[in-house]
């Protein structure tokens, strides 16, 4: 009889919460999926009010599509690899830092309006991060480890 073996480099989650951090992973990626389809498909309407060109608005919805697929793909896996999560969980956090470096400087010519939906993104793409962070974490302290 065969059995898999998990090796120390590429662990995949323990099993207390893997159920958990699927269901995180996969709300992420739906509503980064529904983001990206806004993004595109309303870039020209929201172009005004927000300051966001049209030409920033499309690869940020084709990116955010990318994502949501990616994102859809960790979660499909029978057991969620902890190296792929942390990839997520980086990804998170580097995109919560580039809004907020949008919405505070002037790179994109951005209104209030825009300025507060880029903060309001940054704070919500942290919030999945936390989240997926305490999920990926739970069996570890469950453990004992």
């Amino acid at each position: 009889m065969t059995a898999p073996i998990l090796s120390a480099q590429h662990p995949a989650v323990g099993r207390a919460t893997p159920g958990r951090l699927r269901a995180i992973l996969r709300v992420d990626g739906w509503s980064t999926a529904v983001f990206g389809v806004v993004l595109l498909a309303c870039g020209r309407p929201l172009s005004e009010p927000l300051g966001l060109p049209v030409t920033w608005s499309v690869p940020f919805g084709i990116a955010m599509l990318g994502g949501a697929g990616a994102l859809a793909l960790i979660a499909g896996y029978p057991h969620v690899p902890r190296r792929l999560v942390v990839t997520v969980l980086v990804a998170n956090a580097l995109s919560c830092a580039a809004l907020v470096v949008l919405a505070c400087t002037d790179v994109v010519p951005l209104t209030g309006w825009g300025r507060a939906f880029m903060v309001v993104g940054a704070v919500v793409v942290m919030a999945f991060a936390e989240l997926e962070y305490v999920a990926l974490r739970g069996p570890q302290r469950a453990g004992g480890s």
